[in-house]
């Protein structure tokens, strides 16, 4: 008898019912709790369709290239998709969502291209017991830092923190996360970096700015310049996102 944590490459592979070659060699795991939008819109990137296999995912063609996306809320979701797909063969993640500002050199526009997470998400520390800060993948990083530089997109790096309780956030909690050095909170980049690490897969985080915690913004007090502002950088980082993913035998 085996359970989850037992199974090999090929029970995932046949749990999914595909050949092994329909596995996407890279995933995009988006962190929102709006999935029907951005399924939508991922529909339309990967119109050749390959198979469908959670109500959440969608696998399809760009550029003649294997790609999956998920969309997830937290760690345990962003779980699902990560340890089920890094087991089964896909080689390289790209953490896509959203972030609470704790620094005051980000700015609304950003793309925050993060090369470490502290480990607060109640997940990855079952997959990397012995640490508390899980890196991203330096080449990733290089190459992230090198298409916005090409394209002129705004951009910064840094370090964030992912924690699974979102709405206990005070002004305490938010000057010591800043205080550590974290220039961003959210909630799925330390569970999909953690997890990646421990199949040895390859994986980053790239987010938006949706609320500028360190100077007082909440996701309750938006404009319609910060919505116009958000989406336009989404864009952005749907479009690096499918850079690094259809170049990712480049970095595996």
């Amino acid at each position: 008898m085996k359970l989850y944590g037992d199974f090999t490459k090929q029970d995932w592979v046949q749990m999914f019912g595909v050949a092994e070659n329909q596995i996407p060699l890279s995933f995009v795991i988006h962190g929102e709790w709006n999935h029907d939008d951005n399924l939508k819109i991922w529909k339309q990137i990967l119109k050749e369709e390959v198979w469908v296999p959670k109500w959440n995912t969608v696998i399809g063609k760009y550029s003649c290239t294997n790609i999956g996306f998920a969309n997830v809320f937290g760690g345990p979701m962003a779980t699902t998709i990560v340890h089920q797909f890094g087991s089964a063969g896909t080689e390289l993640f790209i953490q896509t969502g959203y972030f609470g500002g704790l620094s005051h050199e980000i700015k609304y526009g950003d793309i925050l291209i993060v090369n470490q997470a502290e480990m607060q998400d109640g997940v990855s520390h079952w997959y990397l017991p012995n640490q508390t800060i899980v890196k991203a993948d330096e080449n990733l990083v290089n190459a992230a830092i090198d298409y916005c530089e090409k394209k002129g997109y705004s951009y910064s790096t840094g370090s964030v923190l992912s924690t699974s309780a979102m709405l206990l956030e005070t002004i305490e909690m938010i000057n010591h996360w800043a205080s550590k050095g974290h220039v961003g909170v959210d909630m799925e980049t330390a569970t999909t970096l953690a997890i990646a690490k421990r199949f040895n897969k390859k994986a980053i985080g790239l987010l938006n700015l949706s609320d500028h915690l360190i100077q007082g913004d909440t996701l309750y007090s938006y404009t319609k310049e910060r919505e116009k502002i958000e989406a336009e950088t989404d864009e952005k980082i749907r479009d690096l996102a499918l850079y690094l993913a259809t170049n990712s035998e480049k970095f595996i």
